[in-house]
């Protein structure tokens, strides 16, 4: 898994919410964007800029965070993230301390790999999960899970259940399909016609 250095500035939080509603518009306003680390006893609270997040959020890759909040460093992953309904803006990230003991839990990209039967027989294959939740130490969680589709047919599918990877615990419903075969117009077409 790749990593990501990312720094932060603790805060403090108001006591009164009304307070606290006025500190975090004005964060806001000034580029800043309102988190929280959980995972280490007592939660911190801390700032990062929205620059500072773009190559974290906006990507489709997997990061530990090698964060640091005012020089205490710690490892993290991004766990949660708030965006404003309307703007699209980053409103607040929460991260998880991660350590090379503990397992975590984390959605893992979903690469296809290999040319299906069943598109070599005209279907068109769809990927329906792209993501897939597993379980494990942070250390042994890969960039990407790969499926080899090369076998698949027209007409069926992979599901979640029929796949394992080392180290790994997959966490989806066992019958939710992950990819499948569907077959088209043309691949219906041809089939009647040799049936």
């Amino acid at each position: 898994m790749k990593s990501i250095d990312l720094k932060g500035t603790a805060r403090t939080i108001a006591e009164r919410s009304s307070e606290q509603a006025r500190a975090l518009k004005a964060l806001r306003k000034n580029n800043g964007v309102p988190c929280e680390l959980y995972g280490a006893g007592e939660n911190v609270h801390f700032t990062v800029t929205t620059d500072a997040l773009r190559n974290l959020v906006y990507t489709p890759h997997i990061y530990v965070v090698n964060l640091d909040v005012d020089g205490k460093q710690v490892k993290a992953i991004m766990k949660d993230i708030q965006f404003h309904p309307v703007k699209d803006t980053i409103l607040h990230v929460d991260f998880y301390q991660i350590s090379e003991e503990k397992p975590i839990v984390m959605e893992v990209p979903v690469k296809l790999e290999g040319l299906a039967e069943g598109v070599k027989a005209g279907g068109k294959l769809a990927l329906q999960l792209r993501k897939l939740k597993v379980k494990a130490p942070y250390t042994s969680i890969p960039e990407q899970l790969v499926i080899n589709v090369s076998a698949l047919q027209l007409g069926k599918t992979i599901k979640v259940g029929e796949l394992s990877f080392e180290g790994l615990e997959l966490l989806n419903a066992k019958d939710a399909v992950v990819c499948a075969v569907k077959l088209t117009r043309a691949a219906r077409g041809a089939q009647a016609n040799n049936g």
